[in-house]
């Protein structure tokens, strides 16, 4: 039995097709049931040039990023040597504030309200700096500690990734 396509499934294509764009997202898989043995499973892609910004390193143990390493081996032991004071890596700054997820950010609760905190404002942990929207899900990101907001590092609506700097409390 040849399977007929239904008439929205260009429409629907053509608006997951705008999220991507609207997103700024790389890939998106839908799936779509509409009866017991029929379905649609759409997925759009698009390649665009990466940046991969990866998580800062766990603060659990700072002695050990200290220590100088025993013997360094060639070109791959020059990058652990340059120092990492957080100017030119708002990652590695040790006030930054990092995301716990990928999603999209929002600086305030909703459309035209007045943002969670902006640049200059006294910070209290556990305050909610932001949220980041994840599977059409609103998750509150608190301030990990308490202080001063010195850098909004993100602009309202954009996609972010898992580890990537936010903002900077100092």
């Amino acid at each position: 039995m040849a399977k007929k396509p239904h008439d929205g499934d260009v429409a629907f294509v053509e608006a997951l097709a705008a999220l991507l764009r609207e997103n700024d997202l790389t890939e998106l898989e839908v799936k779509r049931e509409y009866a017991e043995d029929d379905s649609l499973t759409v997925r759009v892609s698009r390649q665009t040039a990466t940046t991969v910004i990866s998580a800062p390193p766990p603060q659990a143990a700072p002695a050990a990023q200290a220590q100088p390493s025993s013997a360094p081996s060639g070109p791959s032991a020059a990058p652990a040597q340059t120092p990492t004071t957080g100017e030119d890596d708002p990652a590695q700054h040790p006030g930054a504030v990092t995301s716990p997820m990928v999603g999209t950010c929002y600086l305030q609760p909703e459309p035209g309200a007045s943002s969670f905190v902006s640049v200059g404002d006294k910070v209290s942990e556990g305050q909610t700096l932001m949220i980041i929207e994840a599977m059409k899900t609103m998750n509150q990101i608190p301030a990990p500690h308490g202080g001063t907001v010195k850098r909004i590092l993100v602009e309202d609506g954009t996609a972010v990734e898992f580890g990537a700097p936010l903002m900077i409390i100092e």
